[in-house]
This record gives structure tokens, sequence and C-alpha cells, in this order.
């Protein structure tokens, strides 16, 4: 059964989904309270407790004048210093940086026989998550709707692997990325199966600062190749572990948020929310 946290993400999905899909009639506060069903008084503090800002305030972040409005001001800069941020205090990541180990044809050959995986569920802002980790990193994550085919789609990753359901401390730390304060966070390694290509890809988008938005064409240009603009894309979309590696950032050259492995409204509810989050560290 969900928890009531998991719950509170799907209300606020919904929430997102109808405001997006009828934003020209510009719905009330009462109109989108009575669709997820809750009085007018519970869904505001319901959605600022979780965005930390008005229903409001947070759709004026996923508009497309927003949107465009970052990609133009942004693009020139977006990738001159990796983690760049312009922010102060402990705003942004200033202590964590995400590293990314390509795993050897050793460690995945016949479907990762050699690989010993830990993994477990756990709960973020957006809804449940399946997180596992090898002795050198994290390996996979994913936004877990439904638990038991969560678990196929991990075991389909490496059916060979041997695995075993704890939680290590390369995941804590992890975990610890869905926190308001980053202070504490220390490195946080990746163990992934990619491409060269792939992880090029990868890579690049760590270099997207939280609360910035960038394209397919410009994550391109950034590898040097700017004519893979549908590779890059491909390769997005493949992304091994969300959230972590921000390929939700990624959206139409027009402002468009774009597809989402997880879900079309999860991945503007989280662009919403980072950029609730560097609106209030910055306000």
């Amino acid at each position: 059964m969900s928890t009531q946290e998991n719950i509170n993400y799907h209300r606020i999905e919904d929430a997102i989904n109808y405001i997006k899909l009828n934003f020209k009639d510009q719905p009330n506060l009462d109109e989108v309270a009575e669709k997820v069903h809750l009085s007018p008084f519970h869904f505001q503090r319901l959605f600022t407790d979780w965005a930390g800002i008005s229903p409001k305030k947070f759709l004026q972040y996923l508009s497309l004048d927003y949107a465009k409005n970052l990609l133009k001001n942004n693009q020139a800069t977006l990738f001159d210093t990796a983690f760049e941020t312009g922010l102060s205090g402990t705003g942004r990541l200033h202590d964590l940086f995400i590293n990314i180990e390509g795993m050897t044809p050793a460690e995945y050959k016949n479907g990762g026989r050699a690989l010993a995986i830990n993994y477990s569920f756990a709960e973020s802002p957006f809804g449940n998550i399946i997180v596992a980790s090898t002795p050198k990193g994290i390996c996979y994550l994913a936004f877990a709707d439904d638990l038991e085919d969560a678990l196929k789609q991990l075991l389909a990753q490496f059916p060979n692997a041997q695995y075993t359901q704890m939680v290590d401390g390369a995941q804590q730390e992890a975990l610890f990325i869905f926190k308001k304060d980053w202070s504490k966070l220390s490195n946080i390694k990746l163990h992934l199966k990619g491409t060269s290509f792939q992880l090029k890809v990868w890579e690049a988008l760590l270099n997207i600062p939280m609360g910035r938005l960038s394209t397919y064409s410009s994550v391109a240009k950034v590898i040097n190749q700017p004519a893979a603009s549908r590779a890059v894309g491909s390769a997005v979309g493949d992304n091994p572990v969300a959230f972590l590696i921000p390929c939700h950032r990624v959206i139409k050259s027009t402002g468009e948020t774009g597809q989402y492995h997880w879900g079309s409204g999860r991945k503007s509810a989280i662009i919403g929310w980072e950029a609730a989050q560097v609106g209030a560290m910055v306000g």
C-alpha cells in the first residue's frame, strides 16, 4: 500500500497535469483542489509544503515563456564551468561531484554474472524509487510506481547478477540528493553500463546546473557532435540513473518539456520543484 507521502506526490502530479492541460482557462484554486479531492485550504497547504511556493507561482516556472527565457539567456554559458551555479551558501551542490565510471566488458558480460548488486526501495518528493549499487557505486535509480514491476526492470538490466535487498552507504549518500540541504553531501560515484557515446552524454547532463534547462542540440554541441541531436535524445532516454543524472533538464528547443522515461507529468514536477528550490535560495 502506498505511503501517505507517495499519495501526496501523485495528488500534486495530478494537479500539475490538470493546470497544464487547462492553463488557458486559468483554473482557480477551488477548481484544482476539487480535481484532486481536497479542500482548497488543504490543497494549498499540501502544495506549498511540497514545492515551497504556491501552485500559481509554481506554474509560472512551467510556462513556455519561462523555459524559452532560460534557454535564451543561459545557452551561451551553460557548460562553460562544470557545476557553475551562481548561487551562495548551500544552495547548489557545492560539495557534491558526481563521478561516472563506465563498467568494463567483464563486469557486465553474460548478463552481469560478475556483479554483486544491492538494491532497496525508498521515497522521494516525486514518488517511490528503486535504487541499486555495486561495490563501485550507484548503477541504477528509477521511479517505481509499481514496486514489483520496478524490480523486474532492474533484474532485466543484469539478469545474472547476484542481488541482495539491502541499503548500503552508496545508496544512502545518493538519496541525500532529494533533501533540500545538500551541505553534507560528499562525492557520489556512479558505476554504469553504457557505450562511450552514452557516457559522454550522461557526463554532459551532469553539468546542467539545477534550475537551468538545455536542449538536445545544445548537448550535442557540448560533446562535439553537433549533428547527433537524435542520438543524444536516445542516450538521454536510456539514462539508467533518474534525477542524479538530470535528463529531466533537457527539453525541446521550443520550450516544451517533451517526453520523459518516467512520465511527462513527473518531468514537469521535477523541473518546477528545482526551479522553486533555486528561487528560494537566491530570493
